[in-house]
């Protein structure tokens, strides 16, 4: 039996990343637990990078992008999202060899989205999104599709 009105399941693969992003960091600034730390406007994102975010609103939008990787594949550690934000450092003449990001910076965006009811933490295996995590980002996937 068909109904007459199909059902459609938008996926984050489906949207634009960058709108999905925008859309995230936008809602996340409203948060009042998602407030940067003091120290976050003189910090480098990891040893590879030479200036600090130019962005101003950059706490968010790595926040948005964490909540995006915790959609897509839960669960997963802050090693790894160090792995993934990481870079090739400039060694000058030397080689470059690629370098983590900084585990702090991680860290606390996990324990502000924990204190949010975001994110919860898994013994041994990372951290996952909670129902409430995944219906936030949800309904900022639909928003943007529609």
């Amino acid at each position: 039996m068909e109904s007459a009105e199909e059902i459609i399941m938008i996926s984050a693969k489906d949207v634009s990343v960058d709108k999905l992003l925008v859309k995230l960091s936008a809602d996340l600034g409203k948060m009042e637990e998602m407030k940067p730390p003091e120290w976050s406007a003189y910090v480098k994102t990891g040893v590879n990078r030479q200036r600090v975010p130019e962005n101003k609103d950059w706490w968010y939008v790595r926040s948005s992008s964490i909540l995006r990787k915790l959609y897509m594949n839960n669960p997963v550690g802050v090693e790894r999202l160090r792995k993934v934000y990481g870079g090739r450092k400039n060694n000058g003449t030397a080689p470059e060899h690629k370098k983590k990001a900084s585990g702090a910076i991680i860290r606390n965006i996990f324990q502000q989205l924990e204190k949010a009811g975001l994110v919860k933490t898994e013994k041994g295996k990372g951290r996952m999104l909670t129902p409430k995590g995944r219906s936030f980002v949800s309904k900022s996937i639909k928003s943007i599709s529609a």
